[in-house]
Parts: C-alpha cells; sequence; structure tokens
C-alpha cells in the first residue's frame, strides 16, 4: 500500500497534464523499447518521468492518450470546486445542478479509466455506458437532493433537522452515490467479462468474475474517497466553533474549504491506493473454461480507477 501510494503521489502531480500528445507517445515507446516493468527499478531519472507520464496518460488495455480532464492528475483540480460547491449549497434546485454536474465528472472518469475489454456484437458498449451513466448521474442527483427538498418543502427548521440533514447525511449519501455510478456506469465489465492474464502477460481468457471483482474494488475505493471527504471536513469545523476558533462567518467559510481541500488532496491518492490497478486473482476464484488452458496458478487484469 505505500508503495502505491507513493507512486500514486507522483502521478497525481498536476504539472503532467502540460505535455503534449507527442511528449506522451515519446514516452510510450521508449518504456515499450526498453522492455521495462513497474516491476524493475527505475534507473534514471528520464525512466521514471516517462513511467509516470504514461501511467497518467495513456489507458493501459488500448494504449490510447486519455483526454486531459479525466486523466488522474486532472481529478482533484476539476473535482474539489464541485465537491466545495455541492458542500456549500442549502437549496434544493442548486444543490441538485451541482451534484449532477459532480457525478457527471465522477462517472465519466471512470468510464475513460475502466478496463478496456468489454465488447459486444449487437450493440455498442461506449453507447451503453453512456445512457446508463446519465441515468446513474440523475439518480445520484436526485437522491443527494432529496433531503433539502423533505427539510424546505415542510419546513423543518429546527436543529436538529439541519443537524441530520446538512452534516450527517451527506457522507454517507456521496459515499453510496459515487460507488452506485460506478457500478452502474462499469456494469459491461461484469456482465461481458474482462481479460486475464498469466504472469507474462499473455491473455488466457476473458473472466466475467475478475471483471465483477474490478468493479466492486473501484466502487470501494470511490465510497472511501467521497465519504471520507464529506465526513471529516464538518466533523472538524464543528470541533473549530465548538473551540471558538473562528470569528466571523466568512472566516469559517473559508476554514471549511481550506479543510475540504486538504481532506481530497490527502485521500485522493489513499482510495487509489487502497487496490492495486494490476488486480490479481486466484485460481479457484476463475471460471472452469479458462482453466482449462492453462496450469497457472495467479491471474492479473487491468482493474482500472
Amino acid at each position: 500500500f505505500f508503495q502505491r501510494f507513493l507512486l500514486w503521489a507522483d502521478v497525481l502531480d498536476p504539472l503532467l497534464l502540460l505535455k503534449s500528445s507527442d511528449e506522451i507517445r515519446t514516452a510510450r515507446l521508449s518504456i515499450q523499447s526498453s522492455g521495462k516493468t513497474l516491476n524493475e527499478p527505475l534507473q534514471n531519472d528520464k525512466t521514471k518521468q516517462a513511467f509516470l507520464l504514461s501511467l497518467s496518460s495513456v489507458h493501459p488495455d488500448t494504449d490510447k492518450i486519455t483526454p486531459v480532464v479525466f486523466r488522474p492528475p486532472a481529478f482533484l483540480p476539476v473535482s474539489l470546486p464541485l465537491v466545495i460547491a455541492t458542500s456549500l449549497q442549502h437549496q434544493a434546485k442548486q444543490s441538485f445542478l451541482y451534484q449532477f454536474m459532480f457525478h457527471m465528472y465522477t462517472t465519466g472518469f471512470a468510464l475513460c479509466n475502466g478496463n478496456g475489454t468489454p465488447k459486444a456484437e449487437e450493440y455498442s458498449i461506449e453507447e451503453k455506458q453512456m445512457f446508463l451513466g446519465l441515468g446513474a448521474v440523475s439518480y445520484a442527483a436526485c437522491i443527494g437532493a432529496l433531503p433539502l427538498v423533505f427539510m424546505n418543502r415542510y419546513t423543518l427548521q429546527s436543529p436538529f433537522m439541519h443537524l441530520v440533514v446538512k452534516k450527517l447525511l451527506p457522507a454517507p449519501l456521496f459515499g453510496l452515490m459515487s460507488a452506485f455510478t460506478v457500478v452502474v456506469a462499469r456494469s459491461p465489465e461484469f456482465d461481458n467479462g474482462i481479460e486475464v492474464m498469466d504472469r507474462n502477460g499473455k491473455v488466457v481468457g476473458v473472466s466475467l468474475k475478475a471483471g465483477e471483482k474490478a468493479v466492486k474494488e473501484t466502487a470501494l475505493s470511490r465510497a472511501t474517497l467521497f465519504g471520507t471527504t464529506f465526513f471529516l471536513p464538518p466533523v472538524v469545523m464543528h470541533l473549530v466553533e465548538r473551540a471558538k476558533m473562528v470569528k466571523t462567518p466568512r472566516t469559517s467559510a473559508l476554514m471549511s474549504m481550506f479543510v475540504t481541500t486538504a481532506v481530497l488532496t490527502g485521500m485522493l491518492p489513499i482510495s487509489l491506493s487502497m487496490f492495486p490497478q494490476c488486480g490479481e486473482i486466484k485460481r479457484a476464484d476463475l471460471e472452469p473454461e479458462i482453466l482449462s488452458s492453462t496450469e497457472e496458478t495467479e491471474f492479473f487484469y487491468n482493474r482500472g480507477i
């Protein structure tokens, strides 16, 4: 976990977004020509930078360059304003709008960085994922804004209702809805399966169980990321206000934004490090038709992020 955390801390460097497509392709070619893997030592800074640029910009299954806004280094700069804006909203309509934008971005990120295996002859996987993703985003935004709708509609303005709706509910709702959008948008991965490989990188088959495992792990990491991001800042601000460390509402708002930024910045590499991107699945957990073609005991797949 610690090694993955350090790697992601480097991969999430926003300066990598400034690299051109030509520089990314050159870095990718230099890695492929050298024949190195991530398990081998990086002997010089140039090789390390090529690895980081490739990991941050290129989809490992398709070898295509990921759109700039959906690359891992762009996740924090794009999602942070949406998280802060959402956490400050107290009206249902504005809350729905910001939550829709927030879930739209995180769902797009999940689609662009998921496993690239799923294919189907009778329909376009991309079209299905887009329709499913749009439905999941709309549902998640409605569920997120629903507590404010009830509170404002029925004029439930007691201190207890404010505590429940504005302090306690956002964290579990955002955690659950973030996981929900990942599962729905990436459902073709466990419907159609994803490729599994042996230790040498040879594809031995397409596994539904590996696809299910990949989506579940990614959904859990996303729920942890945003559940914690919406849980810790209100707790910290409650303690700060009780200690009378802030004197004015404006100072309190600035302090809240600072705490939210710090929590999201710290939790992002932690959540991405919870599970290895190159996932592992045991022989006993795979389908019999895959096992009949190989004697390997351990298999690997791209989990996605």
